[in-house]
């Protein structure tokens, strides 16, 4: 996309991208706040031979001789600029594979060679500085600073043992360590301040225990941050936040894993004292409800069904960040954006989804720093409901202060029937609060629809409402 007609990329990057309002108020963007940058591992160059779909290969600033090309991957610099320009401050960038040059096979995906890190031994310390390169090369080239990277993805994920066409490798947990020691100390020789981040789990069930995998890896956020594992332990290297980032898929149905196995996360992640990041999901193969990944769906039963995700990650696994994959896609449920086009993608058109302006009830209005603050539900005689801020076939609701003071309530009404709701401050402040609502109605794209002046409304069937203090 980033090598489209300048008018498509503008419109692209407004919807993504911008806080800015129309003339009625409506937002033109969800205001994303991080961009994700897909450091490439050289498949493109190798064409056919790279055993990678055409799709998902990717170019490397790295070259056989040794010598960086920064004109490669023009089109994701693009995007990088458009993001810069409409206020994004945080970017991330992430490898699946480490440069063809460097992996023990030649490729950028596994092709069944084993469970074990696709580098070359020898070549550790080549990695840490190609890495340490593109993060000083984009941030001299484009004037982008990499706030994050994050060097290994999926590390534990079982579909990275055999390789399915796309750039990958998966890693015992005491390679994803050896790696992370190896950077850090790489960053810490070029005063280098950018995080890393680790360590991307396939599914959250990696984190907490083996899950499809064997003893090497798994139980990842115990091996990474407990003190008693001393060989791979993370908590005291340099450059590494006490985060840990995990992908939500597979973890969604039934709805009792929903909740349980975030519940269970948040208890190991206090324990540990590690905070939180959903770096990764899309629709997959076991969210039945929505009928699977497949088939692009541009209303609201796919934005509900991924509003109830982030509600979760957000409230029950105390997720502080909660990113997508990915923002264009094609005929499947994976792009907040659908992309059409005659001549492999050269050019075409895109258009946008409920999807989209759901996550925007989130990302546009709770901004960086803000903290969410506790629900306490009561039922109609003024009793206290344990989580009655969580129906997930109903009524989820969440609340935050931004940095500013101002208040964000995000309300989701799953169920298919309006529903009165009542809410105040404890403080019992007297606000007004705007109202933007995301709804199968047309036009009700994050619109704005009227001001709020009590305590009582009333939420339309399948919508998600952001309340927004004046």
């Amino acid at each position: 996309m980033g090598l489209w007609a300048q008018p498509q990329q503008e419109q692209i990057a407004d919807w993504l991208f911008s806080t800015e309002n129309t003339a009625n108020g409506q937002p033109k963007g969800i205001g994303l706040s991080l961009w994700r940058f897909n450091v490439g591992a050289g498949s493109m160059e190798q064409g056919e031979k790279s055993l990678i779909s055409p799709g998902t290969r990717t170019e490397c600033f790295l070259q056989a001789d040794g010598t960086y090309n920064w004109d490669k991957q023009k089109g994701q610099r693009n995007f990088l600029q458009l993001a810069k320009k409409r206020g994004v401050n945080h970017f991330l960038a992430f490898l699946n594979s480490p440069p063809v040059y460097f992996s023990q096979n030649g490729l950028a995906t596994n092709t069944g060679r084993g469970g074990t890190f696709n580098l070359k031994p020898e070549c550790y310390d080549d990695y840490a500085q190609f890495l340490s390169c593109v993060v000083e090369g984009i941030q001299k080239k484009d004037g982008i600073k990499f706030d994050y990277l994050s060097p290994i993805n999926e590390p534990d994920g079982h579909w990275n043992w055999l390789g399915p066409k796309q750039e990958g490798t998966p890693a015992t947990n005491r390679e994803l360590s050896n790696m992370t020691k190896c950077l850090s100390k790489e960053f810490v020789k070029r005063g280098i301040d950018t995080k890393i981040v680790v360590n991307e789990s396939s599914d959250y069930r990696c984190m907490l225990r083996t899950h499809m995998t064997d003893w090497q890896r798994g139980y990842s956020l115990r091996t990474l941050f407990s003190p008693d594992s001393v060989s791979t332990y993370l908590g005291d290297t340099p450059n590494v936040p006490r985060l840990i980032a995990g992908h939500s898929y597979w973890t969604n149905t039934p709805l009792s894993s929903l909740h349980d196995i975030r519940s269970e996360m948040r208890d190991s992640l206090n324990k540990y004292k590690v905070n939180f990041w959903q770096t990764e999901t899309c629709i997959m193969g076991n969210d039945e409800e929505i009928g699977g990944g497949g088939g692009y769906d541009r209303t609201m039963k796919t934005a509900l069904y991924v509003a109830r995700i982030i509600h979760h990650d957000i409230v029950y696994a105390d997720a502080s960040s909660w990113q997508w994959w990915r923002a264009i896609g094609g005929d499947y449920k994976d792009g907040l954006l659908r992309a059409y086009s005659d001549d492999d993608l050269h050019s075409g058109q895109v258009v946008d989804s409920k999807l989209l302006w759901a996550f925007g009830n989130y990302s546009r209005f709770i901004r960086p720093g803000a903290v969410r603050v506790k629900i306490i539900g009561t039922n109609e005689s003024g009793q206290i409901v344990p989580e009655a801020d969580t129906n997930p076939r109903g009524i989820m609701c969440s609340a935050y202060q931004n940095k500013d003071k101002q208040w964000v309530v995000v309300v989701i009404n799953y169920s298919t029937e309006n529903q009165k709701f009542n809410f105040s401050l404890d403080n019992r402040q007297k606000l007004q609060w705007q109202m933007y609502r995301t709804s199968d109605k047309d036009g009700e794209n994050l619109a704005p629809v009227g001001l709020l002046k009590g305590e009582v409304t009333s939420l339309p069937a399948r919508s998600i409402t952001s309340f927004i203090s004046k």
